[in-house]
């Protein structure tokens, strides 16, 4: 017989150490996590904002998810026609605008081979920022979240400096993400240096600034580590290999970049790394969890940072472990599972961050975590 998850979380704590928290006056508190790691507060991104809630990457989604206590907001960067950086998770954008209702663009429709890969639609490289501003966003996934339909077409597609200005506003950190570095490269529209430029009129830096740069390749991480100083991230994805890799000819994967040499190699051009939460607790076949990785431990032993993503509620998203309902609903996707279990599990592991699409829930489960070990 299966254990219950509610077994299953009760063991996974009983294997565990403690939390402790310290508060030292003037200072964020710190904790020892289950790796014995001594840790500030892990932080919350708001991953493409408050994308539970809302279309993601619109300033709509941004300002929800820090009204909701992100610590970070995350925008994911690509760029116009007239080299202006936008927030898009990818330059194709037909599935998150409604492009597709505007006959006056029809003709731009094209295919393109994008990090390898075939894609027709609509590319934000061929519309200016004026063009792209006429546009308006929409949810990507409204089968799993029909609820933010309600909000398709109220919102236009943000630039940095729009994001920049209201990170600062509210007081803030950015996490912005480079999305297809080398594709940019190769069409004359590189996003590091714009990218590095606003960031620097814009007072951001050394690492004490609160920003985090990120990326899934790793060529223009280490061009990016001699052009600022602000913290970098190494974004490592469950398989696959960097495109800049592929690209290169480079047989290393991402498995490679989390071994002991990899982790190594990573800390000399950046501050952390940013994986697939599967890669810190893996799922089965079935869905479950099964015993967690080291990589937490050895990423801290390389001196690196460990920001998890990305941490959704719904069920579609939640292993078998933490969903909740009837699976024969037709409900039961779009349905919340218990992501707050799933929080508390890698609070406990270790991570220094999270990218949550609710961070409502992300925030709430840090104060019930880290106030329940300061009890002890």
């Amino acid at each position: 017989m299966e254990s219950s998850p509610r077994q299953r979380s009760g063991l996974i704590a009983l294997c565990m150490l403690v939390l402790i928290l310290a508060a030292d006056l003037g200072r964020s508190p710190v904790a020892r996590s289950a790796t014995g790691h001594k840790q500030r507060l892990p932080i919350v991104i708001g991953h493409r904002g408050a994308s539970g809630y809302r279309p993601e990457h619109t300033l709509a989604s941004y300002e929800l998810a820090i009204d909701l206590g992100a610590d970070f907001i995350e925008p994911d960067l690509v760029s116009t026609k007239d080299h202006i950086l936008v927030a898009r998770h990818e330059n194709e954008i037909s599935e998150t605008t409604d492009v597709e209702l505007h006959p006056e663009f029809a003709d731009r429709m094209t295919t393109k081979v994008v990090d390898g890969d075939s894609i027709t639609g609509w590319f934000t490289e061929d519309f200016t920022l004026k063009e792209l501003k006429t546009l308006r966003a929409e949810e990507r996934i409204p089968d799993i979240r029909p609820q933010n339909t309600a909000f398709n077409g109220l919102y236009e597609i943000p630039t940095l400096k729009e994001v920049i200005e209201l990170a600062k506003r509210r007081g803030v950190g950015i996490y912005p993400e480079t999305k297809h570095p080398t594709y940019f490269d190769g069409i004359g529209l590189s996003l590091e240096e714009p990218l590095v430029s606003a960031l620097k009129a814009n007072g951001y830096r050394g690492k004490r600034a609160p920003v985090y740069i990120q990326s899934f390749e790793v060529s223009n991480l280490i061009d990016l580590d001699g052009m600022t100083r602000v913290r970098l991230v190494q974004l490592v994805d469950e398989d696959g290999a960097p495109y800049d890799f592929v690209d290169a000819g480079d047989p290393r994967t991402y498995a490679d970049l989390i071994t002991r040499k990899g982790l190594a190699e990573i800390a000399g051009y950046a501050d952390g790394i940013g994986p697939n939460k599967n890669l810190i607790v893996p799922r089965d076949e079935q869905n479950r969890l099964t015993k967690p990785t080291s990589l937490v431990r050895r990423a801290h032993k390389s001196e690196l940072v460990v920001h998890a993503f990305t941490f959704r509620n719904e069920n579609f998203f939640l292993p078998a472990d933490f969903q909740r309902g009837d699976p024969e609903s037709p409900f039961f996707l779009q349905a919340y599972g218990d992501g707050a279990a799933e929080y508390r599990l890698f609070y406990r592991l270790g991570v220094d961050g999270v990218f949550s699409d609710n961070s409502d829930t992300a925030v709430a489960v840090r104060e019930e975590a880290f106030a329940s070990a300061l009890a002890f």
